[in-house]
């Protein structure tokens, strides 16, 4: 294989795929902008799903590339790892309408062989093995067959692997893909050891998905007329292979920093499992908040939002900088080389915002540092404690055994490190499990909601003197969630909640605002809840990891006071909150909605009085 540096390689896709007629369109932000239901661009064909779905590209034509920087967290556990990253670019090319699979699978398979120099007898495939509703993708096997991969390394797989579809959509184009693999090493674990097998030898490194198909009712689908290829290909995992590395964070986008930490350290990172991982972990958050904040609708750190990834992200580089011993003010060193050695070229926005992006984590850093000073004293407290009960009991009882709940923290001891201290659930639990220690997660989810409900029916006992369970709050409360939402469609998504008051006889709801609304303004909202009611759209409830919910778009305030499992609220497509309230079933009950008030509450926050009648 050919070695390429991160900039020969990213210029060499672009360069390729223009040589065959293809537009370069550049990448689009990272910051997801609504309309796909998630925070982030999580996906090189993200921005294009529009246009994969039939709408006309802005730039008139049907074939496109680009490299696309994405951003995603869900796993961020893993990232520590050799090949986990939260941020990624993928370098993507797109047909709408224009070619199909056969021009398709030879440019793939010309790229890979030819200008990244992989070794055809060792790339592997797998394609759709067919079912009742589709057939088996003969026509790809055959077409790889003839560009020269071998029949034996050609595997069919079901629905699961190799199928492309928007769940829960009818009339949407889906299809097949074909999924290109490649070994790590020449090592198999025995002689079964294909794509399919777990040992982590083999890698997918991209896909071209065919969508041939139009879904209907009933699982069914029926051939498209104009067929779309949507083409992703991970740029950091290809770099690994074509330079012959099976640690990601050797490659010449990370390599610069890395040398910087063992500088800064002393440790050698090929020789410290534990310094290695915190090593890989500060590479790749402070990477990923320096595109975010230098992004062209960058955000900064909060509490809300995608500003609560980035706070969790920076926060965590700055525990792990402290655990290696490193002054954490070396992170805006970690930055520069980012912004100033690796993307200068790639993404010049980051140096033009040099300035800015730098003053923004300096502010993030030394905001942390006050909070973790306190809080570490306060966990090694807990720890000693634990420690001395476990001491304890060995000396009075030769044979005892360290049970679960000698090694747990409690709940109501992790809540009172956030409440008191403002130390993250998330940390305290990272740092446990460091120690070979558990914590009470759900014992923590139940302090937590019984100090939410203590502050909810003291608030409202105060300026109400009404209790704040029954039918008439219940329907307030979720005509709250449907206000919230109206006014981000109204006044635009920049209008978040900051604060909320129900009784029996109308809901107050603060909001961000930086203008008095107009009539107009308020009537369209007004109009927007009672659509929404009047559709009787069903409520649901679902569970899920905070993580998640914050990912797939989920309103929430505050979100590092909520437990690690959180309840989401589903009002159809109106409105996704997580929340604690009560809420109705149907909004068909909630009968007419009508705002009786807007005025001013504090500079940049407006206050809207509504009843129900």
């Amino acid at each position: 294989m050919k070695n390429l540096t991160s900039k020969e390689l990213r210029n060499a896709w672009l360069n390729f795929y223009k040589e065959r007629g293809h537009e370069d369109i550049g990448a689009v932000s990272l910051i997801g902008d609504g309309s796909t239901g998630v925070m982030f661009n999580v996906a090189g064909m993200q921005p294009l799903m529009p246009y994969l779905l039939g709408a006309k590209h802005p730039s008139g034509k049907t074939r496109l590339c680009n490299v696309q920087g994405c951003v995603r967290t869900i796993d961020i556990d893993s990232v520590g790892d050799a090949s986990h990253f939260t941020f990624f670019e993928m370098m993507g090319n797109w047909s709408l309408g224009d070619y199909f699979k056969k021009e398709k699978t030879a440019w793939t398979f010309e790229f890979l062989t030819k200008v990244l120099g992989f070794d055809k007898d060792k790339i592997c495939c797998s394609v759709f093995e067919g079912d009742e509703n589709a057939p088996r993708d003969e026509e790809t096997a055959t077409l790889l067959k003839e560009i020269g991969i071998k029949e034996e390394n050609i595997f069919y797989l079901n629905k699961k692997d190799n199928w492309w579809e928007l769940e829960g959509t009818v009339g949407t184009p889906c299809g097949p893909d074909n999924e290109w693999f490649y070994p790590r090493h020449d090592n198999p674990c025995s002689n079964k050891c294909d794509i399919t097998c777990e040992c982590g030898r083999w890698v997918e490194i991209g896909n071209d998905v065919y969508m041939q198909y139009k879904k209907l009712d009933g699982g069914k689908y029926a051939e498209l007329e104009n067929k779309n290829v949507d083409t992703g290909f991970g740029l950091e995992r290809n770099l690994m292979y074509v330079n012959g590395l099976t640690d990601g964070y050797m490659i010449d986008i990370f390599l610069p920093v890395i040398d910087f930490l063992q500088k800064e350290t002393g440790i050698n990172y090929h020789e410290d499992a534990e310094a290695r991982k915190s090593m890989r972990i500060i590479a790749d958050h402070m990477r990923t908040s320096v595109m975010l904040i230098g992004d062209r609708n960058g955000i900064l750190p909060s509490n809300v939002g995608a500003g609560y990834i980035l706070r969790r992200i920076m926060r965590r580089a700055i525990r792990h900088a402290r655990k290696l011993g490193i002054d954490t003010a070396k992170l805006l060193d970690v930055s520069k080389i980012y912004i100033e050695e690796v993307y200068n070229e790639a993404y010049p926005l980051l140096v033009e915002k040099e300035a800015y992006i730098l003053d923004s984590i300096k502010a993030e850093i030394d905001k942390f540092n006050k909070t973790i000073e306190t809080g570490n004293k306060e966990f090694d407290k807990l720890v000693n404690n634990l420690n001395k009960k476990q001491e304890f009991m060995k000396r009075n009882n030769p044979n005892y055994q360290a049970t679960e709940e000698d090694k747990t923290i409690s709940g109501k001891s992790a809540f009172r490190l956030y409440e008191t201290y403002g130390f993250p659930i998330e940390m305290t639990i990272e740092m446990a499990g460091e120690l070979g220690l558990k914590v009470d997660e759900e014992g923590y989810k139940k302090a937590f909601e019984e100090h939410q409900e203590i502050a909810r029916q003291s608030s409202e006992k105060a300026k109400s003197g009404l209790a704040s369970s029954g039918e008439i709050e219940t329907k307030y409360h979720t005509a709250t969630h449907l206000l919230n939402s109206a006014l981000k469609k109204v006044v635009g998504e920049g209008s978040h909640q900051m604060g909320s008051n129900i009784n029996s006889e109308r809901l107050r709801f603060d909001f961000a605002c930086d203008h008095k609304l107009s009539p107009e303004e308020i009537k369209q909202a007004e109009d927007l809840v009672n659509s929404w009611i009047k559709a009787d759209i069903v409520v649901t409830k679902e569970e899920m990891a905070k993580e998640k919910a914050v990912e797939i778009g989920a309103e929430h305030q505050f979100i590092d006071r909520y437990p690690d499992v959180v309840s989401v609220y589903t009002i159809g497509d109106a409105s996704k909150e997580i929340c604690t309230g009560p809420h109705v079933e149907r909004t068909g009950v909630l009968g007419t909605f009508k705002i009786k008030k807007e005025e001013a509450s504090s500079s940049g926050v407006r206050r809207i009085k509504a009843v129900l009648e």
